[in-house]
């Protein structure tokens, strides 16, 4: 009997397990977590205010969400198309209590909804912020903010980089430029 309910359960871990490596990666790059401090930086140089709502697109296992909410009094939206990460992120709203200030929704990024985003999230690559760029220069209300973790939009002149961290934010609708013209209004203040 034992033995059925360990192979039961490691049947169901294997399983779930393939969905949350599987699902996401039919869509794009496998996820990659951010680091804790990283993401504290963008939220930061996006000046994350309390009540603001943020959107994570490839939410995956919440930890933007959270962080969103707990330390910066935000709304949180997780875009995620793994649904056992947007069961696994729900859970971890409600554990930590913020079940009423974090939402998650399972569907593609590409086509979602952000019309009520003060600021979004990613951490992409260069390929996919190419394909993203016309989607969130149209859903994107003027004002709002995008911090880009790793990659930046190569037709649009960031607002700001932190370039230790290599978090780049924009402020919409996007100027157009690149970090390179960016870069060269800095020198050109601080000389």
């Amino acid at each position: 009997m034992i033995y059925l309910v360990v192979i039961s359960v490691l049947f169901i871990v294997v399983i779930l397990s393939a969905l949350w490596i599987t699902i996401p990666a039919l869509f794009g790059p496998p996820s990659v977590p951010t680091r804790m401090n990283r993401i504290r930086k963008a939220l930061r140089l996006a000046n994350l205010q309390p009540g603001e709502i943020v959107y994570d697109l490839g939410a995956g296992d919440g930890r933007v969400l959270l962080v969103a909410a707990n330390e910066f009094n935000a709304r949180a939206v997780g875009i995620e198309v793994g649904p056992v990460q947007c069961v696994f992120i729900a859970l971890r709203a409600l554990a930590s209590g913020n079940g009423d200030s974090i939402r998650v929704r399972w569907e593609n990024y590409f086509k979602a909804s952000l019309k009520d985003a003060d600021v979004v999230f990613i951490y992409a690559t260069s390929k996919e912020t190419g394909r993203l760029s016309n989607h969130l220069k149209e859903q994107m209300k003027p004002g709002s903010r995008l911090v880009s973790i790793s990659a930046d939009f190569p037709e649009w002149e960031p607002a700001n980089i932190d370039e230790l961290e290599l978090v780049f934010l924009y402020v919409m609708p996007p100027v157009i430029g690149s970090p390179a013209t960016y870069l060269m209004k800095k020198a050109g203040d601080s000389g």
